[in-house]
């Protein structure tokens, strides 16, 4: 069934569990998650990068995701991840997404502040709920990382732009890290404290089981996980053989990859059962 951003996740926030996030890039990977979904009777969330929406693909593939959700007999939701600006965010309520990222993240406080109430006043007027983003998430191959949010700054924005949903900044980066990262879980308990909203942790892929468990009993209610998830797609096309032509028979193999992928880290966020 396709439920709102905010739905799933004060069900997570009841039970003290996280939903997992999966990018999602095309049939298989839907079919894949779906099917996992199901299987593990958990909660899910489909979302699609800003760039899908920027270019074309999101026009084609939120017909299947909406199909899918629709028809599953677990709560879906469909949200657009790291909204670029008001284009992706407009496209993304036109194409049915029920929850909405924007990323003004990499702006200065003030700048965030006045983008996210921008996209929360549009949003609110056709009752889709909106996560926004203090603290740079940024990737495994910058420099340095950006400042970890702040609990006042985090204070501040959630009670100005009136978000769902606030992903943060504690440790965590985009893309297959080179070393194990260290999360900040008091952080985590401070920003909880301070904003009492569910938190959602960007830059799944590749953080410590043990990690993740501690974020979650910290306040953290939704985990992305992007680069693995494509992985799990990739690795089974690369071992496809080159022998089976007819595509639809190809990717068949490909989506039970995809699907225990998606069951791992359902357990593992504690959302298995919770449907």
């Amino acid at each position: 069934m396709l439920v709102k951003l905010n739905e799933i996740l004060a069900e997570a926030e009841k039970g003290g569990y996280a939903v997992p996030a999966f990018n999602v890039y095309n049939m298989e990977t839907v079919m894949g998650v779906i099917r996992a979904a199901e299987e593990s009777n958990a909660p899910v969330i489909l979302q699609s990068y800003s760039r899908l929406f920027t270019n074309e693909e999101a026009y084609f593939l939120a017909p299947v995701i909406l199909a899918a959700a629709q028809q599953a007999k677990v709560p879906v939701c469909f949200h657009l991840d790291h909204g670029a600006g008001m284009h992706e965010v407009v496209k993304a309520v036109r194409y049915g997404c029920t929850g909405i990222m924007i990323d003004a993240s990499a702006c200065v406080l003030e700048e965030n502040i006045a983008i996210t109430q921008q996209v929360s006043e549009l949003c609110s007027a056709v009752d889709i709920p909106v996560e926004g983003e203090l603290g740079h998430v940024g990737s495994v191959n910058d420099a340095v990382m950006d400042e970890y949010t702040k609990p006042a700054e985090a204070l501040e924005y959630v009670e100005k732009t009136h978000v769902s949903a606030l992903a943060v900044l504690v440790g965590t980066a985009h893309g297959r890290y080179k070393k194990a990262p260290k999360l900040d879980i008091e952080r985590i308990k401070e920003i909880k404290d301070a904003v009492q909203i569910p938190l959602v942790l960007h830059g799944g892929s590749g953080v410590p089981d043990d990690q993740i468990k501690a974020a979650i009993e910290a306040g953290i209610r939704k985990v992305n996980f992007g680069t693995d998830l494509c992985y799990s797609f990739l690795d089974a096309v690369f071992a496809g053989s080159r022998d089976k032509i007819a595509i639809d028979m190809f990717m068949k193999d490909v989506i039970p990859n995809v699907a225990a992928f998606a069951k791992g880290k359902m357990e593992l966020l504690g959302a298995e059962n919770q449907a």
